[in-house]
């Protein structure tokens, strides 16, 4: 029951950081952009691509709140999964375009990582259709075998 909790709490967490992240960028670009990691602010129509990362935030801490408040923790686990792609790749955008190592790693890497946690988190807890915990089915599968 602790890591159902804790996966929940961390879906939970996760998809508010996403609408906040959307809403700061959507409100206050300026201010979002500098916490973001990269150090210049872009000039003309380049400014322009933050209306594009808030709608984006927006959109993935929906998504992770609808799943969740649905009930849908293995497709949300799925999700998690794939949704990791996006805090890797604003680690690679920010060491690409002038960020630090610090902001790289220790925000959007970082991030990534409890995102993966999360996703394994949900994996583990989740029930199938069936309505069995997989992972541990399986593990009784596997402990079957080895004393068969």
């Amino acid at each position: 029951m602790k890591l159902y909790r804790a996966a929940t709490v961390l879906s939970v967490l996760l998809g508010l950081a996403c609408l906040w992240f959307g809403i700061n960028f959507l409100f206050a670009p300026e201010t979002a952009a500098a916490g973001f990691g990269i150090p210049s602010w872009p000039e003309g129509d380049a400014a322009g691509y933050f209306a594009v990362k808030a709608v984006r935030d927006l959109a993935n801490g929906a998504i992770v709140l609808t799943l969740l408040a649905l009930g849908k923790r293995r497709p949300l686990a799925w999700v998690m999964l794939l949704l990791a792609i996006v805090p890797f790749g604003d680690a690679l955008a920010v060491l690409a375009h002038g960020g630090g190592y610090a902001e790289a790693l220790g925000i959007h890497a970082a991030t990534g990582v409890v995102v993966l946690l999360t996703a394994g988190l949900l994996f583990a807890t989740s029930r199938d259709a069936a309505g069995t915990n997989s992972a541990a089915r399986e593990g009784n599968r596997a402990l079957h075998r080895s004393t068969v």
